[in-house]
């Protein structure tokens, strides 16, 4: 909405400066540094919300037993971290563009789906909140929508879009797009869910999963940035999709966000997101891959929740093999996901947090030399 007031500003009475607002760099930059204030300055006004709601996290049986002290931590926290995001995206972002209006509905979707099961474990004290199949219904239709938009009208989105409704591109590999044809939809709809609860799976340490999404959506934001920019897709030789650039912005008021709810969710954390935060945030990386067609991308980008959800599904096939085989299930972990097998084996919490930052950071290099090493 500023972004409009500003360019008319700018244009009907020829401000000096005023120009700056029509760059995407610009806007981007403030989109980040808007997401931060508003993090900080209602952080903690909604964690003394919920203190006062007696909102607050219960024990986790599944957890290590170091973990018991952090029952009665706020919860819910997510809902910081969605108003530094669409503030900043309503603010800064051309809301008309079609790409901003498919990652505003994916966000506030999810996000909706994250804050009823956290409403009912925390207010209705249903202990598995809602009911999986339910909340993996919600999902499915999220990636549905997403999925029969770009496939049955993207010339609703963007026009350059056409061509490549139904393709991904393929890293390494230089003007190779696979084109998925009637399976892009599922794969679609299998990307949001994924990566929807595979950040779910990584929230379960102080700061690690909001840490991860901060250097992911770093990475995201230059890839639309490129992806949107005509000279600079040309020389990468990546297809260029009018309008995407807008998703650089919407990746930056991420970034900030991310960084804003760390401040208060850092090792010993103050309020968790919950899964009102880390649906949304899983959903909107698969979208905005989607949404750039890099799909192919996030096993790499995404590698820290690849790694997180690949470590409880082999836990639990390896047990249920074991359980029918011997008699008795046996583990490849001693816990699941991985971060709490490294608890159990001594690592403290802030160390294995930072070393999945380091390890998503080297990943954020790869991601982004997969354009150049092509």
């Amino acid at each position: 909405m500023l972004y409009y007031f500003l360019t008319y500003l700018h244009l009907k009475y020829d401000i000096p400066g005023f120009g700056v607002f029509r760059y995407i760099t610009f806007r981007a930059g403030a989109a980040a540094v808007t997401a931060l204030i508003i993090a900080f300055w209602l952080g903690p006004k909604i964690i003394r919300k919920l203190q006062k709601l007696q909102i607050g996290e219960a024990a986790k049986v599944e957890a290590p037993k170091t973990h018991l002290s952090k029952a009665g931590t706020p919860t819910m926290g997510g809902l910081i971290v969605h108003a530094a995001i669409l503030i900043p995206a309503l603010l800064w972002t051309d809301v008309k563009n079609g790409y901003i209006l498919l990652i505003l509905f994916v966000t506030v979707a999810l996000g909706a789906v994250g804050f009823f099961d956290d409403y009912l474990k925390v207010v209705k004290k249903k202990p598995k909140g809602l009911i999986g199949r339910y909340k993996i219904v919600g999902q499915v239709l999220v990636g549905f929508v997403v999925g029969g938009i770009i496939y049955f009208v993207p010339h609703w989105i963007d026009s350059t879009l056409v061509p490549l409704k139904s393709s991904t591109t393929v890293p390494f590999v230089k003007n190779l797009e696979l084109d998925l044809g009637w399976f892009y939809i599922p794969t679609v709809i299998f990307i949001i869910t994924a990566t929807s609860n595979a950040v779910n799976l990584t929230d379960g340490l102080d700061g690690l999963a909001i840490g991860t999404v901060g250097i992911v959506s770093i990475t995201l934001a230059v890839i639309t940035y490129i992806s949107g920019h005509a000279v600079w897709s040309q020389y990468l030789t990546i297809p260029f999709l009018r309008g995407n650039g807008e998703l650089a912005i919407y990746c930056a008021a991420m970034t900030g966000a991310s960084l804003g709810f760390l401040w208060f969710n850092a090792h010993p954390a103050q309020v968790f997101m919950g899964d009102t935060g880390s649906l949304a945030l899983g959903g909107m990386i698969g979208a905005l891959c989607v949404m750039i067609k890099k799909e192919l991308l996030l096993p790499t980008l995404g590698g820290v929740f690849l790694v997180e959800t690949l470590s409880v599904i082999i836990q639990r096939f390896y047990f249920k093999y074991t359980k029918k085989k011997y008699g008795e299930g046996r583990r490849v972990f001693k816990m699941a996901p991985i971060h709490h097998h490294f608890e159990m084996l001594g690592w403290s919490e802030p160390k294995i947090v930072m070393r999945f930052y380091i390890i998503a950071i080297l990943l954020m290099i790869v991601s982004l030399a997969t354009f150049k090493v092509r």
